[in-house]
């Protein structure tokens, strides 16, 4: 059974983020909740794996010494969905438990090639998975099984005036964007060099949580963050749709790690994500079909 969802931001990955098991603590920098051939594939053609695979069956037995325990990095705007899926996963598979370590998707990419004891990787972008794969730590093609795309969360009240991009370049707003390094900023600057803005930010935060958590904090006036994130927060932030977002897309790509301590578990994780199960929970956050 699934534990609590603690989760702090991952920002010095190197060594990888602290990971625990179901109902645990995790150690700091990571995110948790209890819940293969080698080779070096090209990112830049994902399979869409659109049709999806049958729910796996169950195939993960445990040991005399409990559940097997798979360990997820994956990014940080999944946190929700994905706690939901490892549920799900868990209640199929009896023998295993799911630990997510979330954060941003660069800096979870940097932990699994410094070595860092990953069975999965989810990741917002192409570019994060690509630094994987040519490390040649993908045990299989990476597959992309959704697409995101950016909104402009403001505090409840909208109490800065917010109406649009153009507010991001004022100086009399207080501004977040994430990094440009990790997915969401890569897409914010996207989409803010297509509306022809150029941005004054006031943080760059390592990942779209963090520039989340400043809205709903009252930190600042607005920030650029994914439609999912506006979803996930509920009544503590308001939500402006942004004209040219749905041109901006982000693609999630997920795929086992090639030497996995779990070969088969992760496997059977990467299949369950792609399952109607996996999708219908996606679907319901807001995360669009590959």
């Amino acid at each position: 059974m699934t534990g609590l969802v603690v989760f702090a931001l991952c920002t010095g990955c190197a060594g990888g983020p602290g990971v625990a098991g179901s109902g645990g603590t995790d150690s700091p920098g990571g995110s948790a909740t209890g819940s293969s051939d080698t080779g070096s594939p090209d990112t830049d053609s994902p399979d869409t794996g659109s049709s999806g695979p049958a729910a796996p069956s169950d195939r993960l037995a445990g040991t005399e010494d409990g559940p097997i325990e798979i360990v997820v990095y994956a990014a940080a705007s999944l946190t929700d969905a994905f706690g939901t899926i490892a549920d799900l996963f868990e209640q199929q598979h009896p023998g295993a438990t799911v630990t997510l370590s979330l954060g941003g998707s660069s800096s979870l990419a940097a932990g699994i090639v410094a070595g860092a004891p990953a069975d999965v990787f989810a990741s917002a972008s192409a570019e994060t998975m690509r630094t994987v794969v040519d490390a040649g730590l993908a045990a299989s093609g990476p597959v992309v099984f959704a697409t995101n795309s950016l909104e402009i969360a403001v505090p409840v009240g909208n109490p800065g005036s917010i109406t649009g991009l153009p507010d991001f370049a004022d100086e009399a707003k207080t501004i977040a964007l994430c990094a440009p390094e990790v997915p969401c900023g890569a897409a914010s600057d996207r989409l803010l060099q297509a509306a022809g803005v150029t941005p004054k930010p006031d943080t760059l935060e390592q990942d779209v949580r963090g520039a989340l958590t400043r809205v709903e904090l009252g930190e600042v006036d607005a920030a650029l963050v994914y439609r999912t994130d506006v979803a996930a927060a509920g009544e503590r932030v308001e939500g402006i749709q942004v004209p040219g977002a749905d041109d901006v897309t982000t693609d999630y790509l997920i795929g086992a790690v090639s030497d996995a301590p779990q070969p088969e578990g992760a496997a059977a994780f990467v299949d369950f994500v792609q399952s109607e199960a996996a999708r219908d929970v996606l679907e319901e956050a807001g995360f669009g079909a590959p």
